[in-house]
């Protein structure tokens, strides 16, 4: 027991170094364009290296906003008991992970088709950059929202081999979904952002003007998942589940405008999560049913 000991205890710290239970915001929406691509299930295969390929390319590019962070963090109250931070891991170790990660993510690219291995070096380079957008430029939510788009555009290309209108209008959606909600997360950070000198939304127009995008924002992805149905001739099934994400996204806002950052993680995590997961299975369902 003792001899697994330590080989679990470093599984758990990278597990939390790279937040995987985050993973449901992003590889939900990759299972929708996968599943949008072939008008039904893809190959096990394919869907088997799309999922590969996702895992991957976050993984690599959360252990890389750690790395990017590492004295941040150690400065920032809310975030100094990480593990890079309080050294139970090396940021050689880290380094390493991160290479491997992006490694396997090009393998990945390279068992689906062509264009995905193209495109792959392009995505690892957003998702590297993406760590040093806050020192520069309050977009860095749209550039988040960008790396996560790639997950349902990416799914699109790998079982389509091309891109069209639907993987564009879908990835917009997810795009202004996550620069939405990484609004409201850096809420808790506007003090501190202000004091090192980052660049955020909140910390540039203050928390009422933060949660103003944020909803403007939420407001246009409903627009555009409510595009999708002509666009991808969608039907009542696909409805409902946006009518469902519609819903999540009200009660996100009101749980902060009521609640403040005390329900920030109910906000942030349940009902995104829960948003993610209904509206892939309300589109599977209409793909499959009607």
């Amino acid at each position: 027991m003792n001899l697994l000991r330590q080989p679990l205890r470093k599984t758990a710290l990278f597990l939390e170094l790279i937040k995987f239970p985050h993973t449901v915001f992003a590889l939900p929406f990759a299972f929708m364009g996968a599943i949008l691509a072939a008008r039904g299930v893809p190959p096990l295969p394919t869907l088997f290296w799309i999922v590969v390929a996702m895992v991957a390319a976050r993984s690599g590019a959360m252990a890389m906003n750690r790395l990017a962070d590492q004295e941040l963090d150690a400065l920032n109250p809310r975030t100094r008991e990480r593990a890079l931070p309080r050294g139970l891991l090396r940021r050689g170790e880290v380094i390493l992970f991160t290479i491997a990660s992006f490694g396997l993510f090009l393998f990945a690219a390279s068992r689906l088709n062509p264009l995905c291995l193209m495109l792959a070096p392009f995505a690892m380079t957003i998702l590297i950059l993406y760590p040093y957008a806050k020192r520069f430029t309050l977009l860095s939510h749209l550039i988040l929202g960008l790396a996560l788009a790639l997950a349902p555009l990416g799914a699109w290309i790998a079982v389509a081999g091309r891109v069209e209108s639907t993987p564009v209008v879908l990835g917009l959606a997810v795009l202004l979904w996550v620069a939405g909600f990484d609004i409201l997360y850096a809420l808790a950070d506007i003090d501190f952002d202000r004091a090192v000198g980052l660049h955020s939304i909140p910390a540039r127009l203050g928390p009422a003007g933060g949660m103003a995008v944020s909803r403007i924002f939420h407001a246009l992805t409903i627009l555009l998942l409510l595009l999708l149905i002509p666009v991808s001739s969608l039907g009542r099934f696909y409805l409902g589940g946006v009518i469902l994400a519609s819903a999540l996204l009200v009660y996100e806002h009101l749980l902060l405008i009521r609640h403040g950052l005390k329900r920030l993680n109910a906000a942030f995590f349940t009902a995104n999560g829960i948003l993610s997961i209904a509206l892939f299975c309300f589109t599977l369902l209409d793909i499959l049913l009607l």
